[in-house]
């Protein structure tokens, strides 16, 4: 156990067995409670393959880098701020086409750009990890080869300490943070690093981070007891046991043990129904990716609808592999204006996202956000207002009351009410 100064009272550092350092609470932390929140130097969106300059900002379109043809605008005001950081990631995007680079390469690549480092010695590591780092260093090199040669001149370089000149170890200390939730970042403040970076991995956590502007914040999304250990998740969590265990292992070299892992208990509710039916649903999702990454909203739409109309009823919503069909067949209605389509879609998912999300979750918390907007547009004015009710549970634990969309949440429903009085 260790206290360390600049650490909120109300956790402190321990050696978690089976983890090294972990944080754990010292008092007693109230579901929603912020326990402790950082300014990013440097960000990245985590597990997705688009990087959004709108951090959380939700928009029903979103304007393209017309160069990479990742990046992602929610207006030209944002894409023209966002061009003095993005340029020099623009670059190596083009020339890694059509490999995209992973979290860790992208936010070590910021770093690298940016001049900022850890001053941290790199702890011993197992053979299979320096293995797996060598591999992502690697691709660092590749990735930001052009960028070198052109922006980073030598006196920008040797700027850089020793340590970090390195991409093995400038990746390994990226690794080394674990700061890994909805977005990845690094704070400018080494205290805050200190303790974001103790947070171990749960597929079950009970603390979630989230952005507000450009702060983020460590929110309790489970009451918490002293002596607890608080865990946030690196990854997205919606998925099967197996692949969460292979995103960790080939990200972050570790294999989980959790309770959920362990027990596999939503295993048969994410492949329930007729094998034969999501077994062509999950053949045909990365198809459905590549239509989506090129915003061919059309077909994607056509796709999604055959193939549920294929799966029928013998499939049940709650399978995770037609909610993800589900979830794009959404996305797709909304791009081309088809608000009752997109509704009717958003509606199916709600269930699964309840029973899959049981803690209050900030992807649960959007996912109501939406589908009240679209109820909202359409004027099902009861409806809306009971889904903004229930997505504004949600946000304020996960969000604060202060953040912006618990505000735009508040005055939605303010609208709701309004609108329906004037009825009468």
């Amino acid at each position: 156990m260790e206290q360390k100064a600049g650490m909120p009272p109300t956790v402190e550092r321990f050696v978690c067995p089976g983890k090294g350092n972990g944080l754990r609470a010292t008092a007693r932390i109230s579901r929603g409670q912020l326990v402790t929140s950082a300014e990013p130097l440097a960000s990245c969106v985590s597990g997705i393959k688009y990087i959004f300059f709108s951090l959380l900002s939700r928009q029903e379109t979103l304007l393209r880098c017309s160069q990479c043809k990742m990046a992602r605008y929610c207006n030209a005001a944002c894409q023209k701020q966002a061009w003095y950081g993005h340029k020099r990631e623009c670059k190596c995007l083009r020339r890694l086409l059509p490999r995209i680079p992973t979290d860790s390469v992208r936010l070590a690549a910021r770093l690298r750009f940016a001049l900022f480092y850890i001053l941290a010695d790199l702890n011993l590591m197992s053979e299979q990890k320096k293995q797996g780092l060598s591999q992502l260093a690697s691709m660092l090199e590749l990735y930001v080869q052009q960028e070198e040669d052109s922006d980073l001149t030598q006196e920008v370089t040797s700027a850089l300490p020793t340590s970090c000149r390195d991409p093995l170890s400038l990746i390994a200390k990226v690794g080394e943070m674990n700061i890994k939730p909805i977005l990845l970042s690094v704070a400018q403040d080494k205290k805050h690093i200190e303790v974001l970076s103790l947070l171990n991995h749960d597929c079950r956590p009970n603390c979630v981070m989230v952005f507000e502007g450009e702060r983020l914040q460590l929110r309790a999304v489970q009451d918490i007891r002293p002596k607890d250990e608080l865990t946030i998740s690196y990854i997205e969590t919606l998925s099967l046991t197996e692949e969460r265990q292979k995103q960790l292992q080939e990200q972050y070299h570790f294999i989980c043990h959790c309770q959920r892992c362990s027990s596999k208990k939503e295993e048969g509710f994410m492949l329930s129904g007729k094998e034969e039916k999501w077994q062509q649903l999950k053949v045909a999702l990365p198809r459905l990716e590549g239509l989506k990454t090129e915003s061919n909203w059309p077909a994607l739409l056509e796709s999604c609808c055959n193939l549920l109309s294929a799966a029928g009823a013998e499939l049940p919503d709650e399978n995770l592999y037609k909610l993800r069909v589900t979830d794009m067949a959404l996305d797709a209605a909304v791009q081309l204006g088809q608000w009752e389509e997109a509704l009717r879609y958003g509606m199916k998912t709600l269930p699964a996202y309840r029973f899959f999300y049981p803690d209050p979750h900030p992807v649960h918390g959007v996912q109501l956000m939406r589908v009240g907007k679209l109820q909202h547009y359409l004027e099902h004015l009861e409806d809306a207002l009971d889904t903004f009710k229930e997505a504004f549970t949600i946000m304020r634990m996960t969000h604060g009351d202060g953040h912006p969309l618990t505000s735009d949440l508040r005055m939605k429903m303010e609208e709701c009410r309004l609108e329906m009085s004037g009825r009468h």
